[in-house]
This record gives structure tokens, C-alpha cells and sequence, in this order.
């Protein structure tokens, strides 16, 4: 009875809150359409834990009991339903109805992300079906809808964390959050949306930014092609245009768009540019309007150095693991996005490994508007990376991510898996290998920094993790002169396998994990908290150890690139966050920018 007063009272505060609808933004900024509805808000709702609603007929449901607020996941107290146990199925109904505008224009019922599988339903018929939790997805619903009729939007999704077949991040596996495990998100925990398109509109872009030739590249992907059709392309600096081109429509082919003097885009000076795409018939009538934006940059490897628009480029990333007290793995709002990137910058980064989840759209848009440069990484742990239906699940969900994210310029890297420590088959090894080269062909413009720590089996760069908390050790671990430090050695675990790879010194190396250093003093909880290591017990004496790790490594800038510190804020029971988990000030801010800002010795040479 307690639970049930609970859960009501937790609901009624939250329908309050969101008497204006939650995450009312357009989610999808570059690739924005005008006729579109979001459909976040309240839904029906009911929890199916034994997963047995088809038996009971959900799929015509005119309405459940139960009610939750989209997008937030079951377990997030922002959905109004807080249940953090484990949770096989979930049903969700809405009403829908096209407006009478839209008529003659396919409909598209567009979703965020939807963890795991999901099925969508209208008026009890099916629709379709999408495997994957963390990728965007939609479905063409206009043969089953008709203008101005209202209709019933059934969605079921289930998940099977403990199957060891979904990729699942940092999703506990165990009943309760624990170590650096925390808790799971089902079902819808991304906007839902409608738009109304042309069954000759514009599909989506692949776009390449060529600074060295001043040249921008648009390939189209149309939904479908007519004779005669015309795809204009407007690149505005403001309200000025400083190019277009009008080309014949065709599928798959480059349009290159030559940019005199070209505005480049940087973390010192994020310029973009407004992109509008057009697609018009024969009669010069516009068929479908697409705003965006483009930002000249480049991203390359020479040697041990990561260049950006062809100058080297030192990395100081922050571990953001993007979850949220109160939404988990969805952000409150649209401004929460934004903040969390302004606070890593205050403290000191300029950029971020966007750690074990795939972040939404409107992250990397606030990314791409502050210049800050982002990993991208799947949310790769929770599978065994043996299991051939594990690697079809992830190989399919990733494409779709790369496919999605690859046109922002604040994204510099990709990140496939992380800590894959030990290759004890056959499969293991092609899936690494399998997806690197897939990586590469679908963006051959970025680095794809396959493994994150541990094993180093194919990769343009080498990444390595320590928590090693004595300074003067993580000095000598990372390089004693001879050698680089890598956990996993060279040569075969397996028989079978491929061979592991060691570090060499020809290409770049970056420590994308050190730190976590947790504060007695800053978190005086008791023995409830997780972090790397004996706790600094002052905060006097976590700025003694940050500041000495950080020069430790800094002072191998000739051999290592980059840093990625752990971590931007607190996660429920992991308090080694530069920020408190309700992204509270914990620290002297100033004092930790200061810290990771430590100039590098050629930078201090060019000073005297």
C-alpha cells in the first residue's frame, strides 16, 4: 500500500511538472523539418513483467491503466513510475491524429531510442518491429492512418539484460546498482515524433568537409527518385549565402559545393554554417525542406599526433557517462544538456568520451554550437563478444549509429567497444576486426579507436586505462623509457586467434582512463561509495594527487596526445566525479581547471 501511495504521489508531482510538454525541442537539429508533432508527454501505460500482453491482447489496447511521461524510462522518476527491479516487457498507448495539412504526405512516426526490442502497433495492427536500444529508428505508418481520424499508437518493447546478447552499457546486470554499474533503462528513453514528408523527400546526407580543397560534399539518400527532380543545396553565413548549387537529384551521387575562404570550425571558434536542403519537381515546386548546419573541419592522423585542421591537437577529455538522477538515462532537459557541457568546460576540458551510452542528437548539437570535441562509443558492455548473436546484434545497432552521428563536427573519434580483455575465440576476434573495418568504410574520416584500453587488436591509435594512484608510479608506468605501458601483452591468448598487437610508438597514444579519485571529505558517505583506489581524504589532498597525476602525464606529451580524466560527475554510487551526481559544485572549480589546463612543456618553452 506504502509502494502504491508512493508511486501515485511521485506520478502527481511529475504530471504537474510536465503540464508543459517534457522535451519539447526538436530532437534531430541537423535534419530539422517544420510539419512535424512530438508525442512526449503522458501516455498510458503498464508494466508486462511476466511478458505475456500478446497473450492478453495489448496490441488493441484503446488504454492502459497505468500512465507514464515520455521519454523517460520506467525506472526514472521523471516517467512518474520509478520501478528499478528488473523489467521484461512494457506496453505503452496514445492516441494519434494526422492533421488535415499533411494530407498527400507520408507519414513518418519517428523514435529517439527505445530499449531493447520493440514492436509498434496501430489500431492493433503491426507496423514494425527494431532491435536495438540505443539507435534512432522510424516506420512509414501512412497505410495505416487516415487524415483527421484518430487512432491507437500501441508500442511494446522487452529486454533481457542477463541474456548476454544486448549491448547494455552500464546497465546493471544484478538486482541492485553496484561498483560502476548503475541503474537499467526499458522501453522508450528518447523523444517520439511525426513529420510529414514527400514520398520524393530527402532521406538523409552523408557530408564531407574538405578544408584543404575549400570544398564541401553532400551525398543524398532520397526516399525515392522522379524524373526531373532537383536537389538545391544553400550554404548561409547568416543570412547570407555564400554558396548553392542545384543538381539533378540522383541517388548516392556527390554534390560538391565549392566555400571561398572557408570559416573553419574548432573548439576555440565553433563557426557553423546554415545548411537548407531542397528537393523540387519539375515545376519548380518544393517538395521537401530540410534545415541544417556543416562545420569545416578536420580530423587526421600523422605519426604519434592527432591533428585538427591540420595542426596538433592535445585531447583533455573528461569520462561523461551521461546519466541523470532524476531521468537516468535521459536528460531532464534540453538546457541539462548544454549545462553538462559548459560545466566540463569550466572545468578545464575541452572535450569528452561519451562513455558506455549512445548519446542523443541534441548533446552533440550543443556539442557542435560550444566547440567541444566528443568520442562517440557504443554502449558495448553486457555481451559477450563470443556469441555470434550477441556481435549480429551489436554490428547492426552501431552501423545505424555511425550512420546517424557521423555529419557533426564535434565528434572526432569513434569508440566502438571498451575493456575487451581477453580474445578466447575465433568469433572474438573477427567481431573486433569486422567492426573496425565497417567503422572505417561507413566514416573513413575520423579515427576509429577500436578498443578502448585492454585488448589491442586493430585500431588507428592506442588507448590505455590505469588507475595506478601513486604519481610517481603512473609516471613510470606509462612510459619507463623503453616501453609503453599496456595491460593486455603482445601475442596469442588463443591458439586460434588473431594476433594482439603492442604498442610500437608509430602511432598516436592517449590514456583515456586515469584518476577517479574519490574525496572523503567531499563525499563523507558511509561505505556506500565506489571509486578507484584509497580515497583522498581532504580536498586539500585531491588537488595535491589530481595535480601530480596530471603532470605525470603531462610530462610525456612528446609520447602521449591526450587524457581522458574519470569522471565529469558523480554516478549514484560512484563518487569520483569532479561534480556531484546532481552536478552540485564539489570542488574548487577554478583550482581544477587550472589543474587539467597545465600547460605542456613545448608550450612552456614557447612562453620563455
Amino acid at each position: 500500500m506504502k509502494k502504491a501511495l508512493f508511486i501515485f504521489t511521485v506520478f502527481l508531482s511529475f504530471a504537474t511538472l510536465y503540464a508543459q510538454q517534457p522535451r519539447a525541442e526538436y530532437p534531430r537539429p541537423q535534419f530539422e523539418r517544420d510539419a512535424w508533432i512530438n508525442l512526449n508527454g503522458e501516455w498510458s501505460f503498464t508494466l508486462d513483467l511476466a511478458d505475456t500482453g500478446h497473450e492478453r491482447g495489448y496490441i488493441n489496447s484503446q488504454g492502459f491503466d497505468g500512465k507514464i511521461i515520455v521519454p523517460f524510462a520506467p525506472e526514472s522518476k521523471l516517467s512518474g513510475i520509478a520501478h528499478t527491479e528488473f523489467i521484461n516487457a512494457v506496453w505503452y498507448q496514445r492516441d494519434i491524429q494526422i492533421p488535415a495539412e499533411w494530407t498527400g504526405k507520408n507519414i513518418k512516426l519517428n523514435f529517439g531510442a527505445v530499449y531493447y526490442e520493440s514492436e509498434i502497433y496501430i489500431d492493433g495492427k503491426f507496423v514494425g518491429r527494431h532491435y536495438g536500444g540505443s539507435d534512432s529508428f522510424s516506420f512509414d505508418i501512412t497505410p495505416f492512418v487516415a487524415d483527421g481520424k484518430k487512432h491507437s499508437l500501441v508500442v511494446h518493447a522487452e529486454s533481457d539484460l542477463r541474456s548476454e546478447n544486448l549491448p547494455a552499457g552500464k546497465q546493471s546486470q544484478k538486482l541492485y546498482s553496484h561498483g560502476c554499474m548503475y541503474t537499467r533503462t526499458t522501453g522508450i528513453w528518447q523523444t517520439v515524433w511525426m513529420e510529414a514528408v514527400d514520398k520524393y523527400g530527402l532521406e538523409r546526407v552523408q557530408v564531407f568537409t574538405d578544408i584543404d580543397q575549400n570544398k564541401l560534399i553532400v551525398t543524398p539518400t532520397f526516399y525515392n527518385l522522379s524524373n526531373g527532380n532537383r536537389f538545391i543545396i544553400s550554404v548561409k553565413d547568416g543570412n547570407k549565402v555564400v554558396a548553392k548549387t542545384d543538381v539533378v537529384a540522383a541517388q548516392g551521387i556527390p554534390v560538391v559545393i565549392p566555400i571561398k575562404k572557408p570559416k573553419l570550425w574548432s573548439p576555440s571558434s565553433p563557426f557553423l554554417y546554415d545548411v537548407v536542403y531542397e528537393v523540387k519537381n519539375t515545376s519548380g515546386e518544393v517538395l521537401d525542406k530540410i534545415d541544417a548546419y556543416v562545420g569545416m573541419r578536420k580530423i587526421h592522423i600523422d605519426g604519434t599526433k592527432i591533428y585538427l585542421n591540420n595542426k596538433p591537437y592535445y585531447q583533455r577529455l573528461v569520462l561523461d557517462q551521461g546519466f541523470y538522477p532524476d531521468g537516468v538515462w535521459t536528460a531532464p532537459s534540453d538546457q541539462a544538456l548544454k549545462k553538462d557541457i559548459e560545466m566540463s568546460m569550466a572545468a578545464g576540458f575541452n572535450g569528452a568520451r561519451l562513455h558506455q551510452k549512445v548519446f542523443e542528437e541534441r548533446f552533440y548539437y550543443w556539442a557542435d554550437k560550444l566547440g567541444y570535441l566528443v568520442w562517440g562509443e557504443m554502449a558495448s558492455w553486457g555481451k559477450n563478444s563470443s556469441a555470434v548473436a550477441a556481435a549480429r546484434n551489436f554490428i547492426s545497432e552501431w552501423t545505424n549509429i555511425v550512420v546517424r552521428d557521423r555529419n557533426h563536427p564535434a565528434l572526432v573519434t569513434w569508440t566502438p567497444f571498451n575493456e575487451e580483455w581477453a580474445d578466447t575465440s575465433n568469433e572474438m576476434g573477427r567481431f573486433f576486426t569486422d567492426v573496425y573495418e565497417l567503422t572505417r568504410k561507413l566514416d573513413p574520416s575520423r579515427p576509429v579507436n577500436t578498443i578502448s584500453g585492454g585488448l589491442y587488436v586493430i585500431s588507428d591509435f592506442c588507448t590505455t586505462h590505469s588507475y595506478q594512484q601513486d604519481a610517481a608510479k603512473l609516471h613510470t608506468m606509462l612510459y619507463d623509457g623503453k616501453k609503453f605501458y599496456q595491460p593486455q601483452m603482445p601475442g596469442k591468448v588463443h591458439k586460434n586467434t588473431l594476433t594482439h598487437l603492442y604498442y610500437d610508438g608509430k602511432v598516436p597514444y592517449i590514456i583515456d582512463e586515469f584518476g577517479g579519485i574519490k574525496c572523503a571529505e567531499a563525499n563523507p558517505s558511509k561505505g556506500d561509495s565506489w571509486g578507484y583506489g584509497d580515497a583522498a581524504i581532504t580536498k586539500e589532498d585531491f588537488y595535491k594527487r589530481l595535480e601530480s597525476q596530471v603532470k605525470a602525464i603531462i610530462d610525456h606529451s612528446d609520447k602521449i596526445c591526450g587524457f581522458c580524466y574519470t569522471q565529469l560527475t558523480d554516478v549514484e554510487q560512484e563518487q569520483n566525479g569532479v561534480y556531484y551526481f546532481d552536478r552540485g559544485v564539489k570542488y574548487d572549480m577554478e583550482r581544477v581547471r587550472k589543474i587539467f589546463q597545465m600547460a605542456l612543456p613545448e608550450e612552456g618553452q614557447k612562453e620563455k
